[in-house]
């Protein structure tokens, strides 16, 4: 497949699992601009759409995303105006990747196989867990060419692994295996070859289980203090803030659930939802 409608294929679930796939094989997975397109809109489906909870993003055939698709990069004299992929950041709006410039309001995991490389690696950084094949490479492979991290790389790398795992990386531009990506801090999880999507999936199913309006409150307050906060107490004042509100809608019947027997010893096998 190439660089059209098809490059990007979503699944919905009807228990609220969304999986995104990039699809283009010729490219391995290269993100061109329609594939940018797709990618965001696809993202943003899923986001409005109150009836999924959990996305995967992943790529096909063996490969999560070899970065920007330097063939079209190459064609570039002079970036022009019109091209929606390259505008200043305003806001949330389209990135050279797709998605990279939003937040998300909901869990993403990404499922990495293969190379998630140069704009690949910074696509997976959108992504709140990394689940990583025991071959998978991650590495800033366009240090070699010239072409910036403009899609997020030098922002969440940092927040993710530290600045100075951040600027072995971005400066050498080195290849990442899998067992060093989990000793940094940049994969979660490491799973056998072939196994990335099916080990998310169970992942995703597990956050299914969970009073969503909690989980997501949490996972809100994490990213406000990694990115936006002012200060300790600033972080601090937004967790409480928007923290307290669950306490009636969730906290008080899940209080309840435990006292009446459920989730005992850390138990995890009880339904949780509310």
């Amino acid at each position: 497949m190439g660089s059209g409608p098809d490059a990007v294929t979503s699944n919905s679930t009807t228990s609220g699992v969304t999986t995104i796939l990039i699809d283009r094989p010729s490219r391995r997975n290269a993100v061109d601009l329609p594939t940018a397109e797709k990618l965001y809109e696809k993202v943003l489906d899923f986001e409005v759409n109150p009836s999924q909870k959990v996305c995967i993003l992943a790529g096909a055939y063996g490969t999560f995303c070899a970065g920007a698709d330097l063939h079209d990069v190459a064609d570039i004299q002079q970036p022009p105006k019109s091209r929606k992929n390259l505008q200043p950041v305003q806001g949330c709006n389209l990135a050279p990747m797709g998605p990279s410039r939003l937040q998300v309001k909901k869990p993403i995991i990404a499922a990495v196989s293969g190379y998630a490389v140069a704009g690949g690696l910074e696509l997976s950084l959108v992504a709140d867990i990394r689940i990583v094949e025991e071959d998978a490479v991650f590495g800033v492979f366009c240090r070699r060419w010239g072409v910036p991290l403009i899609d997020g790389g030098t922002v969440r790398l940092q927040a993710i692994v530290g600045l100075g795992r951040a600027l072995d990386m971005i400066l050498t531009g080195r290849p990442v295996d899998a067992k060093e990506a989990l000793a940094m801090g940049l994969a979660n999880r490491v799973v056998p070859k072939g196994k990335a999507i099916e080990e998310a999936t169970k992942l995703a199913k597990q956050l299914l289980t969970f009073p969503q309006l909690c989980m997501n409150k949490d996972r809100a307050s994490c990213y406000y203090s990694a990115y936006n906060a002012s200060s300790f107490e600033d972080a601090m004042r937004n967790e409480f803030e928007n923290g307290v509100e669950v306490l009636s809608v969730e906290s008080i019947k899940g209080a309840t659930k435990f006292k009446n027997g459920e989730g005992r010893n850390g138990r995890f096998d009880a339904a949780s939802k509310l």
